[in-house]
C-alpha cells in the first residue's frame, strides 16, 4: 500500500469522523415537584424555629450577685390588682409603689454569727429527710425526717437559747421592719410580724414529701393570705457555702417572654419585696452545701400579728404545722 494511501485512511478516520453526542438523561417524572416540596418544607421549620426563639424567651437579669456589696438596690413595679386592692383598706401601709429591695449594710457580721449560730444549734435537734428543713422560734416548729416536732419539748433544746439570741434576733426584726417601711414609704408603726416567720436550712437531697419542694415558682400572698411585705436575711454565702440556692424573681413582658432577675445569698444581705402577684419569684435548687436563711413576714392586718418568739411554750402547747 502506498504512503499515500495510509495518510488518507488515517486523515479520514481522525478528521472526518463526526463527534458523537452524550445523552443527559432527564429528571425522573415528579423530581422537580419533590425537590420543590422538600424546600418547602426546610423553609417552615426554619421560619418557626425563628419564630420560637423570638417569641418565647426567657433572659436573664441580676439583681444582686455574691460579689457585690450594695448600700441599697432597687426596682419599682406596679402593684397587682389583687394586691392592691386588699393593702388599700389598711391606712399608713399602702406602699407609695410595690417593688423589691436589696442592701447588705443592715445587718452587722456579728449578728450574722449569732443568727446563724442559733440556726445550727436548733437543727441539730430535727432536719427535714428531704432537704428542706424550716425552724419556727414563734411557734417551736422544728422539720424532723418528714414530720414536724416542737422543740422546746425537747429538754436539751431549751439550754441553747440564750439571752443573746432572743435579743439579737429581736434587734435584727426591727431594722427589717425600718427598712420595708423606708423603702415602700408607709408607716412602720401599721407593719407587723405575722407567721410563718421562720429559719431555712436547704441541700440537695432529694424532696421526699411536698414541703421539700421549695423551688415551685410561687406568690407569697396566695401561699400565705397575712403576708403583705416579705423579707428574707441571708446567712450564707453563694459560691462559698453552698451552690445552686438563687433566689429568682419571675417578671413577664407579654404572654411568653419572661425574664429571670436573680439574687445571689450573700451573709447578712437583706432582700425585701411586696407579696403580691407582682413578685412571682422561685428559690432555684441547691445543688451542694447547705443554705441558710430567715424568712421575716409581715402583714397590714393587725389580727395577723404576732409577737417576738418567747422561746418557750407551755407544757400542753404542739408547734404549728406550716
Amino acid at each position: 500500500m502506498s504512503e499515500s494511501s495510509v495518510r488518507q485512511r488515517k486523515k479520514t478516520a481522525s478528521g472526518d469522523a463526526k463527534p458523537r453526542k452524550v445523552k443527559i438523561p432527564q429528571s425522573l417524572p415528579g423530581a422537580n415537584q419533590h425537590n420543590r416540596m422538600w424546600a418547602r418544607v426546610v423553609m417552615i421549620v426554619g421560619i418557626a424555629v425563628v419564630v420560637y426563639f423570638t417569641t418565647f424567651r426567657t433572659r436573664e437579669k441580676k439583681f444582686a450577685t455574691q460579689r457585690e456589696t450594695l448600700e441599697l438596690r432597687t426596682q419599682k413595679l406596679d402593684c397587682s390588682t389583687l394586691y392592691f386592692e386588699e393593702i388599700a383598706k389598711y391606712a399608713g401601709c399602702i406602699p407609695a409603689h410595690c417593688g423589691r429591695f436589696v442592701s447588705d449594710k443592715i445587718v452587722g457580721p456579728a449578728e450574722v454569727d449569732i443568727l446563724l449560730n442559733l440556726a445550727k444549734s436548733g437543727f441539730r435537734f430535727g432536719r427535714s429527710s428531704g432537704g428542706a428543713s424550716i425552724l419556727d422560734l414563734h411557734s417551736g416548729a422544728l422539720s424532723k425526717d418528714t414530720q414536724f416536732i416542737n422543740i422546746y419539748k425537747i429538754p436539751e433544746a431549751k439550754q441553747i437559747f440564750s439571752a443573746e439570741h432572743i435579743n439579737t434576733y429581736k434587734h435584727v426584726k426591727d431594722k427589717v421592719q425600718q427598712a420595708v417601711s423606708e423603702n415602700f414609704k408607709i408607716n412602720k408603726d401599721s407593719l407587723f410580724l405575722t407567721h410563718p416567720t421562720f429559719f431555712s436550712r436547704l441541700t440537695n437531697e432529694t424532696a421526699t414529701t411536698i414541703h421539700d419542694e421549695y423551688w415551685h415558682p410561687h406568690v407569697d400572698k396566695e401561699t400565705y393570705s397575712s403576708f403583705h411585705y416579705t423579707t428574707l436575711l441571708y446567712l450564707t454565702d453563694f459560691g462559698k457555702d453552698f451552690t445552686g440556692g438563687r433566689f429568682v424573681f419571675i417578671d413577664s413582658a407579654g404572654k411568653h417572654n419572661k425574664t429571670n432577675v436573680y439574687i445571689e445569698p450573700k451573709r447578712g444581705r437583706i432582700s425585701g419585696f411586696t407579696s403580691g402577684a407582682e413578685n412571682l419569684h422561685q428559690v432555684e435548687q441547691v445543688t451542694a452545701g447547705v443554705r441558710y436563711a430567715i424568712t421575716i413576714s409581715f402583714t397590714c392586718n393587725k389580727e395577723h400579728a404576732m409577737g417576738d418568739p418567747q422561746f418557750s411554750l407551755q407544757e400542753d402547747d404542739g408547734p404549728e404545722m406550716i
